[in-house]
C-alpha cells in the first residue's frame, strides 16, 4: 500500500468512513468500516496522522488509535463545515475532515 501521510475519520454509530489522502491531496483511500474493524484497519496501517472531528466518542477513538502508534488530531467540527465541498454525507465528511487537518 501506498504511504499514507494523513487519515481522515469520520465517526458515527455503526458505519465509520475513512478517507486517507496524499501530501498533494491524491485519495488514496476511500472506506467504509463497522466498528469492529476500525482498530484492526488502523493496526495493519503504517503510522500517520489520523484526524477526526472532536465529539462525543472522538476521545474514546483517539486513545485506542493513538495506542497503535498513530498521530491522532481532534479537529473542532466549525474548522472542518468551510472544506465540505458536495452534499453533508459521511464519505464528504471525512474528505473533509482530511483537508481540515
Amino acid at each position: 500500500m501506498e504511504q499514507v501521510p494523513i487519515v481522515g475519520l469520520d465517526l458515527a454509530k455503526r458505519v465509520f468512513q475513512v478517507h486517507g489522502a496524499t501530501a498533494d491531496g491524491g485519495i488514496v483511500i476511500r472506506k467504509k468500516l463497522s466498528r469492529g474493524q476500525v482498530l484492526a484497519f488502523f493496526a495493519d496501517l503504517p503510522p500517520c496522522v489520523v484526524a477526526m472531528e472532536a465529539c462525543a466518542t472522538a476521545h474514546y477513538w483517539a486513545r485506542e488509535i493513538g495506542a497503535l502508534g498513530h498521530n491522532v488530531r481532534l479537529v473542532p467540527p466549525a474548522y472542518v463545515k468551510p472544506f465540505v465541498k458536495r452534499q453533508k454525507n459521511d464519505a464528504a465528511d471525512a474528505e473533509a475532515i482530511a483537508e481540515a487537518a
